[in-house]
């Protein structure tokens, strides 16, 4: 993608954010990738979303080095960047402070799969990483941020960043990424979505405690049926 369609890109779905009412003041952030120039264009730091032009989107390397002068970037570019190096499948990746998402970071529990709707877009609970330590958090919190995210993925052969696009950091707020940035809206929508059917299917449940989890036939079937080779949901690209 050229940096010029990669800024505008990534300017878009930055206010998409706010139409899909994922970010309230300006807690949150959104980034794209271009693979061939190993270039990241992100959200600069404190900017208001309806502010927000093509030209204010920040060019980064992938060590988080500016390339240009400009605004500063989001404080949160070291931790896209440490997750752009170790996924190299995704192309997007949007943090927000949602608010049910969130909550569920709080109080560092997964979103487990209760029903369809979870199934069609994540092929496992959306998990939680572990709390930082304190020096991971004096010595360079955000790029920590994005290794504790990237060790829960590595350090569990049941989960595949592939097909859970997404995680809760906790004590913190969720992350989110796709194939290309309006994707990875796509992704924080549905995990704020299926976060929020959570917390109601407990309140009507009486508790976490009286809920089961989608029967892994009807998980597994629900998220094939969408994604992967043998996908037959909606027109495809032919």
């Amino acid at each position: 993608m050229r940096l010029e369609a990669l800024r505008q890109a990534v300017c878009d779905a930055n206010r998409r954010l706010v139409n899909e009412r994922l970010v309230s003041l300006t807690w949150g952030n959104l980034s794209g990738i271009d693979r061939a120039a190993g270039l990241v264009a992100i959200k600069p730091s404190g900017v208001a979303y309806d502010q927000l032009t093509p030209a204010d989107i920040v060019l980064v390397d992938l060590e988080g080095n500016v390339i240009e002068d400009g605004l500063r970037p989001s404080s949160d570019t070291p931790t896209h960047v440490r997750l752009y190096r170790a996924f190299d499948h995704i192309d997007g990746i949007t943090h927000t402070h949602s608010p049910k998402a969130t909550a569920f970071a709080q109080a560092r529990r997964a979103i487990p799969c209760l029903g369809t709707t979870h199934a069609d877009h994540f092929a496992t609970a959306v998990p939680v990483t572990r709390p930082l330590t304190a020096d991971e958090v004096d010595e360079a919190y955000e790029a920590n941020t994005g290794r504790v995210i990237v060790e829960r993925f590595e350090g569990d052969a049941s989960l595949d960043a592939q097909t859970t696009p997404g995680v809760l950091v906790a004590g913190h707020a969720p992350f989110a990424w796709g194939r290309d940035p309006s994707d990875s809206v796509d992704n924080a929508a549905a995990l704020e979505a299926c976060a929020a059917m959570a917390l109601d299917t407990f309140g009507l449940c009486g508790g976490p405690a009286e809920v089961a989890e989608l029967e892994p036939y009807v998980l597994d079937k629900h998220h094939r049926r969408k994604h992967g080779p043998a996908a037959y949901y909606g027109q495809g690209s032919g």
